[in-house]
C-alpha cells in the first residue's frame, strides 16, 4: 500500500483500502481535538485486494460527490435536514485539497446501513436460495435486477479490516447497537434513500442500492458520516438501459468499478497477488466515475 503523505498539522492514524485517516498533531486546542481529516485516494480494490494502478482522479471524484450529497441532504427544502460530520469552514491541507474532508469525530455504529431498492448482488444470491434478503421475505418470481415492491433495510456487520462484512438481520442490529439506535438508523436510511433515488431518477439514473454509515456526536445525535451515495458505496444504473437492455449485463451496467471486477474475474484465479490492471480497464473505469458525477451534479 502507498506510504501515507506527511501533512503539516496532521498525524496519520489509519489507512483503509481507499481512505487515509489523520488526526490533529496538536490537540491542545479543545475546539480541534475532535477533528479528523479523511483523505480519499485513487486506490481501487476488488476481491479484498488493493490493485495497481489506481484510478486517476477517483479520490477527488468520490470526495466531490460526497460533499455534494452531504450539502443536498442537509438542505431542509428536500425534506428533513440530515446532520452530517463535515466541518465546512476547516482548512484542508493543500497537498490533498479536493480529495479530503475535515470532519467531526463520532462514536461510529458497528453496522453498515444498507438500503436495497432493487434485487441484485448478494441479495439476489440469497433470494435464490431462500426467497429472503437478510431475513426479509420477498415475493416469489423476482429476477436479478428487478425493482422491489418497496425499498428494504438490510444491515451488515462491519467486519475488521481484511475480513468480509456480514449481512445480518434487523434483530441482530438491535443486539449490536440497541433498539433506539437501530430503529432510528433504519428510518433515516430509508428516508435518505428515497430522496436520493428521486434525485437520481430525475437525471435518468436508478439508485439500485446503497450503504450509509452513522455515528453519534457528543450530544448523542445520529449523524451521517464516512462517504455518501458515491460510486463506491452505491450501485447506480442507467434507467433507459435498465428498461431496454437485452441482457442482465446491459440492464445493470453500473457506474463503478464493475469493469475492474469483471476483468479480474476473467484473468485471475484469486491465488497470489492480482495482476496489474491494463490501461484500457483503468481508463474505462475512470470514465464511468466521471460520467456519474457529471450526470448527477450537472
Amino acid at each position: 500500500m502507498t506510504t501515507p503523505l506527511e501533512l503539516p498539522g496532521w498525524t496519520h492514524r489509519y489507512s483503509g483500502k481507499v481512505r487515509d485517516l489523520y488526526v490533529p498533531a496538536d490537540t491542545t486546542a479543545d475546539a480541534k481535538a475532535d477533528r479528523m481529516l479523511v483523505v480519499a485516494s485513487d486506490r481501487v480494490s476488488a476481491f479484498d485486494h488493493v490493485l495497481t494502478p489506481g484510478i486517476p482522479g477517483k479520490g477527488e471524484l468520490l470526495t466531490t460527490l460526497s460533499l455534494w450529497w452531504f450539502d443536498r441532504l442537509a438542505d431542509a427544502d428536500g425534506g428533513d435536514p440530515v446532520p452530517n460530520h463535515v466541518i465546512h469552514d476547516a482548512d484542508v491541507p493543500e497537498p490533498v485539497r479536493g480529495r479530503a474532508m475535515v470532519v467531526r469525530a463520532l462514536e461510529m455504529l458497528p453496522v453498515e446501513c444498507v438500503v436495497r431498492g432493487y434485487l441484485t448482488g448478494s441479495g439476489w444470491g440469497e433470494y435464490q436460495a431462500s426467497q429472503t434478503v437478510c431475513g426479509i421475505h420477498l415475493p416469489d418470481g423476482l429476477h436479478n435486477g428487478d425493482r422491489l415492491p418497496a425499498p428494504i433495510f438490510t444491515p451488515a456487520y462491519k467486519a475488521p479490516l481484511g475480513e468480509h462484512d456480514e449481512n445480518i438481520s434487523f434483530e441482530r442490529a438491535v443486539e449490536l447497537v440497541g433498539a433506539e439506535h437501530a430503529e432510528a438508523a433504519r428510518s433515516l436510511s430509508l428516508q435518505i434513500y428515497e430522496r436520493a433515488a428521486a434525485t437520481a431518477a430525475a437525471r435518468g439514473l436508478i439508485l439500485a442500492d446503497t450503504k450509509f454509515e452513522f455515528g453519534l456526536d457528543a450530544d448523542g445525535t445520529l449523524t451521517l458520516a464516512d462517504e455518501v451515495l458515491t460510486a463506491d458505496s452505491s450501485r447506480y444504473w442507467d434507467a433507459e438501459a435498465w428498461r431496454t437492455g437485452a441482457t442482465p449485463e446491459e440492464r445493470m451496467a453500473s457506474f463503478d468499478k464493475q469493469i475492474v471486477r469483471d476483468w479480474l474475474a476473467a484473468h485471475w484465479d484469486r491465488q497470489g497477488e492480482p495482476p496489474v490492471l491494463p490501461s484500457d480497464v483503468v481508463e474505462r473505469t475512470a470514465a464511468r466515475y466521471r460520467e456519474l458525477i457529471a450526470r448527477l451534479t450537472d
